[in-house]
């Protein structure tokens, strides 16, 4: 018997899988691809020529877009009032009608650049909550992170909202200090006490975390009985920075009129200063680096140092003698001498749990350094022990809200070292504070 080999057969075979048919039909898929993309990307850069045509004080120049109300004598107009368009009408042979609606480009070469809608010379303001200062706050609310838009565009906005007469909002200002006082709590923890740190426990740095402190009885007496200070003891306190934009300010009759004055690292009050930044002092910190650099850690002359604490009056110190080992005797120093000179002035260590509670609070706030300025902390603070909190010489940039260049302190141009502190980050989150009606940050000059 005969066997038939069966082989397998290409039903494909002796025809051209990519003959010119196929090639051609590729080719035009290719060529109605790349040219919808054309079309796509030119009317993407068309809109965006256009949209470059926006308001101008509330008119806008042109716009394109929009529905456009036909009338029965054929005339065309746009469908909101206000709003200015420029139409160009074909008529086609079988009456139908096509409209392009195009910039008004006469009107356009009429149009100078926006002015500036903050007014220096303005003489009056609008209530905080009139629609003016709504829509004026909202564009710095809009500002969600400092990157998001150039300081110039800031300081605008800023600028701007100075013609609206601020205004506390008590809802917010309340939940803001329920929140420091849920992670805070700075009429019980703002100083070390003999009430929260008693005599035989162990204290931890606030840095040096593997550092703890045996509380001696010896250092037990240094510390106060309890907070000298208790909630929203204070009805209007002001908290001054030392920045320059204090200067020319004006503002030292109406900060000395405040309840309660905070100040940072005891800087000059003198006849000098005095007209811009006031001499009433009710509690003044002092960073140990200044005791170690000015005073030779009061290792031999301590009457200078007792002398520029004179012109603070009867106002107590404050010390962060536990943010590190370092700090901790010259900070005791400061004690020892005020008692040697007889001294009543009160002299508190701020306690290290406080700061680091601080610290966690405005991390989530976005500010993230490596410590916060002392200005922060007495704001901080603040807000806990006053009813409302006034700010004045906060600011971290080298030029003033007009774009003026300013020194960095009111007394030196003395730059703090680089990367150790946030202060652009600190100084926008008050930024949004005063926005929301939360404290009074004061930049200009008082009246």
């Amino acid at each position: 018997m005969l066997r038939r080999r069966m082989a397998y057969t290409d039903p494909s075979s002796g025809k051209d899988i990519l003959g010119s048919r196929s090639l051609c039909f590729i080719f035009i898929c290719a060529f109605g691809l790349v040219t919808l993309l054309q079309q796509i990307l030119y009317g993407k850069n068309y809109i965006k020529s256009v949209q470059q045509f926006s308001r101008v004080k509330g008119d806008e120049t042109g716009n394109w877009t929009g529905p456009v109300n036909f009338f029965d004598d054929g005339s065309l107009k746009p469908a909101r009032n206000g709003r200015k368009r420029c139409f160009r009408q074909n008529i086609q042979p079988d009456s139908q009608i096509s409209v392009i609606v195009t910039p008004c480009l006469a009107d356009i070469k009429k149009k100078k650049k926006r002015p500036q809608r903050y007014l220096e010379n303005y003489d009056g303001s609008f209530e905080f909550n009139s629609t003016a200062c709504r829509e004026l706050r909202q564009e710095i609310m809009d500002v969600k992170v400092l990157t998001m838009v150039k300081t110039s565009e800031l300081f605008e906005r800023w600028r701007n909202l100075q013609i609206c007469k601020w205004e506390q909002n008590k809802e917010e200002a309340s939940n803001f200090k329920m929140s420091l006082s849920r992670c805070c709590n700075a009429p019980s923890f703002l100083f070390t006490t003999k009430r929260n740190t008693p005599s035989g426990s162990k204290l931890r740095y606030e840095v040096d975390t593997s550092g703890i402190l045996p509380i001696t009885t010896e250092i037990f007496k240094m510390f106060p009985d309890d907070m000298p200070f208790s909630k929203s003891q204070f009805k209007k306190c002001a908290v001054i920075g030392n920045g320059g934009i204090i200067k020319n300010s004006k503002c030292g009759k109406e900060i000395d009129s405040a309840d309660f004055v905070f100040r940072c690292n005891v800087p000059p009050i003198n006849e000098k200063y005095s007209a811009d930044v006031g001499t009433k002092t009710d509690l003044v910190t002092i960073n140990p680096s200044i005791i170690t650099e000015r005073f030779q850690k009061l290792e031999k002359w301590r009457r200078p140092f007792y002398e520029v604490l004179q012109n603070y009056e009867n106002s107590s110190v404050v010390l962060p003698a536990f943010y590190n080992t370092r700090n901790t005797d010259v900070s005791f120093r400061v004690k020892y001498m005020l008692d040697d000179f007889d001294s009543q002035r009160g002299v508190f260590f701020f306690h290290p749990q406080y700061l680091l509670s601080v610290q966690r609070f405005w991390a989530v706030q976005g500010v993230r350094a490596k410590r916060l300025s002392s200005g922060l902390m007495l704001v901080t603070a603040a807000m806990e022990l006053c009813e409302e909190v006034h700010l004045y010489g906060f600011w971290a940039f080298p030029m003033n809200p007009a774009g003026i260049f300013i020194t960095h302190h009111y007394y030196d141009n003395v730059k703090p070292r680089p990367g150790f502190h946030a202060m652009p980050h600190e100084i926008f989150n008050f930024i949004h504070m005063h926005t929301r009606g939360i404290i009074h940050v004061h930049t200009g000059r008082c009246t």
